[in-house]
């Protein structure tokens, strides 16, 4: 995976140096950028991501989570079409034939506008979202409880926010963890290197990305998942 190396911060300007390209994000709304310029920069070393392991799943005990892939929110984002659909396309082709229970969810209004491509098929929940952690305050965990599910591959826009939040709620409950890099993305640089360096160092760390640690969240990606 490409080092992230250094974060330069301001109260409205974020520089990313992202494999050697600064990347200049915009400034935070209601700022101005020459009063944002004229703020003393804020150096951040950040360690570097390790690369994506490959994992061989149960198929009788993995669930894949299909998170927002809802015309409201992935069509306006290059990285969500571009990339992210036809990584979990290719998942959900993977996942279905192996038999591995597919869960999706979104917010009541969206229920029903899922992307054609990787759109529910007959019979997959459908769980609607209070909150980033789709566990809060819904049925996900008596779901897949009820079916024998001991580890999630969580997908879906973004990985800043509902993927790294039920990464938590995941491992909160016991639940082993699998996050495909291409699979879950985010509007900026910035916002991916932040999230996948959270899954990996939430409260139940593994910043060494351990294939598999029990209980925890392992980085992967879409053709580095097997079913057996």
């Amino acid at each position: 995976m490409t080092l992230i190396r250094t974060v330069l911060l301001t109260s409205g300007l974020v520089l990313t140096v992202y494999g050697g390209v600064a990347i200049a994000q915009s400034s935070a709304p209601g700022t101005s950028s020459s009063a944002a310029a004229s703020k003393p920069l804020l150096t951040l070393q950040m360690p570097a991501l390790p690369d994506p392991v490959r994992v061989v799943l149960k198929p009788a005990t993995t669930a894949l989570l299909v998170f927002d892939m809802v015309d409201p929110i992935c069509k306006a984002q290059p990285k969500c079409t571009g990339v992210m659909v036809p990584a979990i396309a290719s998942l959900l082709a993977q996942a279905r034939k192996a038999g591995v229970l597919v869960v999706y969810s979104t917010r009541a209004p969206n229920i029903s506008k899922w992307l054609p491509e990787v759109a529910p098929a007959p019979g997959d929940p459908v769980v609607a979202s209070y909150a980033q952690d789709r566990f809060y305050n819904t049925d996900l965990d008596k779901t897949l409880k009820a079916k024998g599910i001991t580890t999630v591959i969580l997908t879906g826009w973004k990985v800043s926010g509902s993927v790294v939040y039920t990464s938590v709620g995941a491992t909160l409950r016991d639940y082993t963890v699998v996050v495909p890099v291409d699979a879950s993305l985010a509007a900026t640089d910035y916002e991916v290197a932040i999230g996948l360096f959270q899954i990996l160092t939430q409260n139940s760390a593994n910043a060494t990305n351990e294939p598999l640690k029990a209980k925890a969240s392992t980085l992967s990606r879409a053709d580095m998942i097997t079913f057996q």
